[in-house]
């Protein structure tokens, strides 16, 4: 079965067709240098730049692949969580075009999809540990099939992901920051008593970054010397001490999370694996430390590659596919789940 995949939960647009595991062809509209103007993502803009690439992406899409409409066996959409705006704009595109190619609409829980993209490129032993992390999201599951998702941990405030941007922001790096922190890090030895492990005290597994936070600004407010006096629009100048602090909030965010981590494998020793998902995937410090952990505990450590790390439309796809293909699928009557809510798995259910 062909699936395409429409997402625009936050401020990428990106459409995909996706046949049985295989990425057929995908177009993506990013926005970032949007909103790098204003140092984070403005929802009302990212809406408006949905609506005007969504269709145009898709008439690209299905252009570049050849693949004829009637060839597509269902849709599938990003149904949240993420900006309700933007969700709406690709929810009504996918309404729009499972309605007029006459197949079936599939809602997609933006975060299991991302749980899921390294099934694009190997299959997964399932049972596995999930742990996705984002800029809005720091989630452990325990994952055992791509419809079985049990919540063990998430964050109860500030996500990794934007700890990490918070923290570039406070020293005037661009946006988004957390791949700066990353870069300028890169090689240097952390400092581990600068920051603390925040949470990790608490005997359980949901994450809190506010503390850490907290802590990044009251360093950055006495080392003033470490923000940049403008925000570079080239190459980052040389700062004394950045490359320091960069790799030490790095390693903070790091530890928490492999500390975490390794609890939830402590208290699941039938997992097989452990699968890292979301955009803070993409970090090379918790990559090393959360490989370094699974080589630890004999569990195999995977992670997607890095263009699906981000937002993506394949992922969306694939799962779609993955339900499609078991009956599950939903109606007209679809509604867009915003950040903070809980995605109901709330399919019909159609004999296959």
């Amino acid at each position: 079965m062909i699936c395409l995949g429409v997402e625009t939960s936050c401020d990428e647009t990106a459409l995909a067709l996706v046949e049985d595991g295989a990425v057929l062809g995908e177009r993506l509209a990013s926005q970032e240098g949007l909103h790098a103007l204003f140092g984070g993502v403005v929802p009302e803009l990212a809406s408006r730049e949905h609506l005007r690439k969504g269709a145009a992406l898709y008439t690209s899409l299905m252009n570049s692949t050849g693949i004829d409409p009637s060839r597509v066996g269902c849709v599938a959409v990003a149904r949240g969580p993420g900006l309700l705006g933007s969700l709406l704009v690709g929810m009504n595109l996918a309404k729009g075009l499972a309605l007029g190619l006459g197949v079936p609409l599939v809602g997609v829980n933006h975060l299991h999809a991302h749980l899921m993209a390294a099934g694009l490129e190997r299959g997964l032993p399932f049972p596995v540990i999930g742990l996705l992390i984002s800029g809005g999201h720091t989630h452990l599951y325990l994952i055992r099939s791509p419809f079985e998702f049990e919540l063990l941990g998430r964050t109860l405030d500030d996500a990794a992901g934007e700890a990490l941007d918070k923290a570039a922001k406070m020293v005037n790096l661009p946006y988004p920051g957390g791949k700066f922190i990353d870069r300028l890090g890169r090689g240097v030895t952390p400092d581990d008593t600068l920051f603390p492990r925040p949470y990790t005290s608490n005997p359980g597994l949901d994450f809190s970054f506010s503390g850490l936070k907290t802590s990044v600004a009251r360093y950055v407010a006495d080392h003033p010397h470490l923000k940049l006096p403008v925000l570079p629009e080239g190459e980052l100048p040389h700062v004394p001490g950045l490359g320091l602090f960069c790799a030490s909030i790095n390693s903070a965010v790091a530890d928490t999370l492999r500390i975490k981590t390794r609890r939830a494998i402590a208290a699941h020793p039938e997992a097989r694996a452990l699968v890292v998902a979301g955009g803070v995937a993409a970090n090379s410090m918790i990559r090393t430390v959360l490989a370094g952990l699974c080589a630890e505990h004999g569990l195999e450590a995977i992670f997607p590659s890095l263009s699906l790390c981000t937002d993506n439309a394949a992922m969306i796809a694939h799962l779609g596919c993955l339900l499609a293909g078991a009956g599950y699928r939903h109606g007209p009557e679809l509604d867009a789940i915003p950040r903070g809510r809980p995605v109901p798995f709330d399919y019909a259910r159609a004999a296959v």
